[in-house]
């Protein structure tokens, strides 16, 4: 069965999720993955409008929704009227009326937050550069696959503050994980979501923002990077590699972490530089999986906000 309380509802950040909701979907996503349950969206349709590259979303969602049996119709900016300006609240009040679900990956969080403003169908964020908390619900299913929990654990990310640190930090925080993030000066996380991941956490599981990476990883039962420039940043990739070095996800680092830490990257990898090969190729390496659950997380998701129906 779906998680009920999504039916309809809209996931343009991780906070618009519960712990409950969180922990219903993720049991969700692991039913699904092992087929102990069997649901269908029949006959319902999915929209992608991507205005950034995409491999893994694209496909994951795609995959999942064909799955449930639904439809998914890729919505590329270059062959719709998007891409000749036509305005967001029109387009938004349009597709309203053709599609059931719609999942936007864009640039600015208020472009998301316009389509989901103007349209009555559940509206999924699929990156934007403040969040990626589809992302996020696949890196849980990750960790509770290998530790059979999340309370009390601690993820480190290391590198760039950027809208993986945003939702990993309140993705932790939602559910009882320490989570440290270490970045150098000026690329800390957005200031509301860390002083929102702290409210989360109450005091009752640490949120941590250092310059240290030694410090953040010690003891870690996930170590979590992602690249050190985001799609937008490339012309900054080769000026921040020298400040971004130390915190490179290496043999060294990993020694630091627990001795059963996982490693994870959300990719696509620049191997050699925020991960090198030895470790995304390791034993602590759960990248695969972790990429693989983006399709049963997201299969999770879809059939709760469409109330899909158990067969």
């Amino acid at each position: 069965m779906s998680v009920a309380s999504l039916k309809g509802r809209d996931l343009l950040s991780m906070a618009d999720l519960s712990a409950a909701e969180i922990h219903e979907l993720l049991e969700l996503a692991a039913d699904l993955k092992a087929g102990k349950v069997n649901l269908r969206c029949q006959n319902k349709v999915l929209g992608l409008l991507f205005s950034k590259a995409s491999t893994r979303t694209r496909v994951s969602f795609s995959v999942a929704m064909f799955h449930l049996g639904g439809q998914v119709l890729d919505l590329n900016a270059s062959v719709t009227q998007v891409g000749r300006g036509e305005p967001t609240v029109d387009t938004a009040r349009v597709l309203d009326r053709y599609l059931d679900v719609l999942a936007i990956r864009t640039f600015e969080q208020a472009e998301l937050e316009t389509f989901a403003n103007y349209a009555k169908i559940p509206v999924i964020n699929a990156l934007t550069d403040l969040e990626h908390p589809c992302q996020v619900l696949a890196d849980l299913q990750t960790v509770q696959e290998e530790f059979g929990q999340l309370a009390g654990l601690t993820l480190t990310y290391l590198g760039d503050g950027n809208n993986m640190a945003n939702s990993l930090l309140l993705g932790c925080a939602l559910t009882g994980m320490n989570v440290h993030i270490a970045c150098p000066e000026n690329f800390q996380p957005d200031a509301a979501i860390v002083e929102k991941a702290k409210s989360i956490a109450g005091g009752k599981s640490e949120v941590l923002i250092t310059r240290d990476p030694e410090a953040a990883a010690k003891a870690a039962q996930v170590l979590y990077t992602d690249v050190w420039a985001s799609m937008g940043q490339e012309s900054e990739a080769a000026s921040r590699v020298p400040l971004f070095q130390p915190y490179q996800v290496n043999d060294s680092l990993l020694s630091l972490a627990d001795p059963k830490a996982i490693v994870l990257h959300c990719l696509p990898a620049h191997r050699g530089e925020e991960i090198t090969d030895a470790v995304i190729e390791g034993s602590h390496s759960r990248v695969w999986d972790e990429a693989e659950n983006r399709m049963h997380a997201q299969k999770a998701l879809l059939a709760s906000v469409l109330g899909a129906e158990r067969l």
